[in-house]
């Protein structure tokens, strides 16, 4: 029986050095690998490329990395809410490579099902377009995309069993499911850690096959990034 179950966060992220390019999951703060996050703060790990969709805020997320240091390429589509990530960014500190955010979801997707690259007329015209090689379809121009890998893709997810197939919950999916696709090795963090055969087939969103370690993570806080509230 396949048994893909670690011990715990330190043992799921054993492997992983200086130097080396990690996709985390998540958009925003919503359904990040706060788990993992937390244990690469704690490690010490530097010098990381990151490719995520964002990096959280300030204090929680990548956020916490980028605070340390630790970060030295971000790959993402936004800034987003961290002042930081804007800080060090504007100051040079941080080499950033802004993405069309359809473009990275596809770029990360395109990498897990080994397509090396592909035409997108998202970004041309702007500096995004800037060196890459631009053709024209049906009358409209578009630029090529390198597909994106990683020595390490961590995830997130709501129910997960001991065989690493993975349920995501609502937006929580986002980001997850083609990173999980993306990484030399891929690791997940679910809520719920089931036995095999618990999962219905039919919900399954990410397979298996993609997942090489799988760990209950913990306290889950789950942040709000802005909360919105209606006067009575």
């Amino acid at each position: 029986m396949i048994n893909k179950v670690v011990a715990n966060v330190h043992e799921a992220l054993l492997g992983i050095d200086d130097g080396m390019t990690l996709m985390l999951g998540g958009f925003g703060l919503c359904g990040i690998p706060e788990n993992s996050i937390a244990e690469l703060v704690q490690k010490g790990i530097s010098n990381l490329t990151c490719i995520s969709n964002n990096a959280g805020v300030d204090d929680f997320g990548l956020g916490l990395l980028l605070q340390q240091k630790q970060i030295k390429k971000m790959i993402s589509s936004y800034v987003g809410e961290n002042d930081e990530f804007e800080r060090q960014m504007l100051n040079g500190e941080l080499e950033v490579d802004l993405i069309p955010q359809g473009s990275l979801a596809e770029r990360c997707r395109a990498g897990g099902a080994g397509i090396p690259a592909f035409f997108t007329p998202a970004g041309y015209g702007t500096e995004v377009a800037e060196g890459k090689e631009v053709r024209v379809f049906n009358g409209k121009s578009h630029i090529l995309e390198d597909a994106l890998t990683a020595d390490f893709a961590i995830v997130k997810a709501w129910k997960g069993d001991a065989a690493g197939n993975l349920v995501y919950k609502a937006t929580a999916r986002n980001f997850n499911p083609m990173m999980a696709m993306a990484g030399k090795i891929t690791i997940a963090e679910v809520e719920e850690l089931l036995p095999v055969g618990t999962l219905d087939p039919n919900e399954i969103h990410t397979p298996g096959i993609f997942v090489q370690r799988i760990f209950q993570g913990e306290l889950f806080e789950k942040r709000i990034e802005q909360r919105t509230l209606r006067n009575k």
